[in-house]
């Protein structure tokens, strides 16, 4: 079990959606909520990255499957594809990353209803798995993957519905041949709802675009590792944005976005909150025992203002070819202490898109400092348009 536990250890580590700060962990407030395949809410795309980690109302794009299924309804183009790559913890190691492929078809002759699909694969790099004397046992490459398809339609001129099904796999598990001791990945189901709503008002002589979003992911059953022994809550999620833009001049825009998040996942105990061991395990066993679905409902009543986490972005275009973007994130201290700014540019032809990002941890040691993101999009009207052309 020694081994389990270790690369458990290693999985949160590698996840890294907590900012590791002394003074915090012995703060008896600190208490961040932990679940399984955290990976599933690792920013995949350089542009939400870029704006600080947001994207629920943002303008459509290839990478909408992660951030609110509902707004490819409204996409410009009649399909998309993207892909996207970030190497993870790269100040601790070199090994460790995230690639995701999006893409999406409008269909139709309406133009109000598209399919969309994605697969996430986070890899943990080349792990040593050892005994408890320190013996190497095998060579083992952990990791978690995902894949789903969803469906969006207009319900009205400004108003859009999406819905995403799921399936996971987390594979944290070794196989100790000398001693029959196995484990296996663990699988697990989830869905989203989503809606996007967009409007275009006129102020003064300009002709302006608000939208508001939502989007509520990986609701689901729990992942169970250790033969079911240690089951986890998927990161169910609810997220919520708005999103303004105004010309400036010209071929010249800018947006202002704004996101909040809040994980639907009840904290686990902490045996500093209980008089006696016996009482800690009793609440430990109800937390464990918890369905996802209560666990939702009960973990509005965890410290709720604590536990929203706050995005602001900005995102200027010119002529919708070049684009650069700046943001903030924010997390109580109390909850994991992650705050960063984000960087990052983008330039499109009629064809392809290319978008990068860079973090810039504010928070002291955080292993998330200096992450990097790149994203590479392919339009198909571009396409049809290029080969029509010839």
């Amino acid at each position: 079990m020694k081994l389990t536990k270790s690369i458990f250890a290693i999985a949160l580590m590698a996840t890294a959606l907590t900012a590791w700060a002394q003074d915090d962990i012995k703060n008896t407030e600190f208490n961040p909520v932990t679940t399984g395949v955290t990976s599933l809410s690792i920013t995949p795309d350089a542009r939400g990255a870029s704006m600080g980690d947001l994207g629920a109302a943002t303008e459509p794009d290839v990478n909408s499957q992660f951030w609110n299924p509902s707004k490819y309804a409204f996409a410009y183009s009649q399909a998309g594809v993207s892909l996207s790559y970030t190497p993870w913890l790269r100040k601790i190691v070199n090994d460790i990353y995230l690639a995701n492929l999006s893409g999406y078809y409008k269909i139709g002759s309406s133009d109000n209803q598209a399919v969309s699909a994605s697969l996430r694969y986070f890899s943990l790099g080349e792990v040593m798995a050892t005994d408890g004397e320190g013996a190497t046992l095998a060579t083992i490459n952990p990791f978690e993957m995902a894949f789903d398809l969803g469906y969006s339609r207009k319900l009205s001129e400004k108003f859009s519905m999406g819905v995403v099904l799921r399936y996971i796999y987390s594979d944290l598990g070794y196989s100790q041949m000398n001693t029959g001791e196995q484990t296996s990945g663990a699988s697990a189901f989830s869905a989203d709802l989503s809606g996007y709503y967009t409007t275009f008002p006129v102020i003064g002589r300009n002709e302006c675009q608000w939208s508001l979003g939502f989007n509520v992911s990986n609701i689901g059953s729990k992942v169970s590792y250790n033969k079911g022994n240690d089951p986890a809550y998927l990161p169910a999620n609810l997220k919520i944005g708005t999103a303004f833009t105004f010309p400036l001049a010209d071929y010249n825009n800018l947006t202002l976005s704004v996101d909040a998040n809040k994980l639907l996942v009840p904290a686990k105990p902490r045996l500093a909150d209980y008089e006696d061991a016996l009482a800690y395990d009793d609440a430990l066993q109800v937390w464990k025992d918890k369905s996802s679905i209560s666990g939702i409902f009960d973990s509005f009543s965890d410290n709720f203002a604590k536990r929203i986490t706050y995005s602001v972005g900005a995102e200027y275009a010119y002529n919708q070819q070049f684009f650069l973007r700046g943001g903030y994130y924010y997390e109580s201290k109390y909850a994991g202490n992650r705050q960063y700014f984000g960087l990052g540019a983008g330039f499109s032809l009629n064809v392809i898109k290319i978008d990068a990002s860079y973090m810039i941890a504010t928070a002291q040691n955080s292993p998330l400092d200096q992450t990097l993101r790149f994203s590479l999009s392919f339009d198909l009207d571009g396409i049809k348009n290029l080969f029509g052309r010839n």
